[in-house]
């Protein structure tokens, strides 16, 4: 896996408009902002033989992978290579990085929640949660608490989020 600036991306862009951008962030964050050519398939329903066999992309040619920072995008890269693509390239920065370089963008109407914030809510209510409930209810409730601490660490150490991925399946995060 290899990663490209947004500049260096808009320009193999300019000079080769049929390229391979695909953008792994659900739809309602694609629908929000994207980049102009980027075709949108989630990471949870990325299937990399699947866009072979459409024709859409090659196993010789690069597939260029966006998502909102980067991480995404490099799970997805993971999955291409293990489908045996000769070159997954990340897009560095993702989207924040595209825009903030002031390049051009699609801009919806639709507002959401980015999943990344979506997790931190969600963990710091079920936090919460489990710690009010031991106060009040009974103290096993604080295994709550500690699970989803647990849960935490444990997607920063390995860089998957069971939540994330949850959260990514919610209805608001669909059109």
């Amino acid at each position: 896996m290899r990663t490209i600036t947004p500049r260096e991306l808009e320009s193999a862009l300019s000079s080769r408009p049929g390229l391979a951008l695909i953008d792994v962030r659900t739809a309602v964050e694609f629908a929000e902002i994207h980049v102009p050519k980027a075709h949108n398939v989630p990471l949870d329903a990325l299937n990399p033989e699947g866009l072979l066999t459409s024709g859409r992309i090659s196993l010789t040619e690069p597939v260029y992978l966006l998502c909102r920072s980067g991480g995404r995008a490099a799970k997805a890269a993971e999955k291409f290579e293990q489908a045996g693509f000769q070159e997954a390239v990340v897009v560095d920065g993702g989207t924040l990085a595209w825009d903030a370089a002031g390049l051009p963008v699609d801009r919806g109407t639709v507002k959401t929640i980015s999943l990344e914030r979506q997790v931190r809510i969600a963990a710091g209510s079920l936090v919460l949660l489990g710690f009010l409930l031991s106060l009040v209810l009974h103290p096993a409730f604080i295994f709550l608490s500690v699970f989803v601490g647990a849960g935490l660490v444990f997607a920063g150490i390995t860089d998957w989020c069971g939540m994330g991925l949850l959260l990514a399946k919610a209805p608001w995060n669909r059109r």
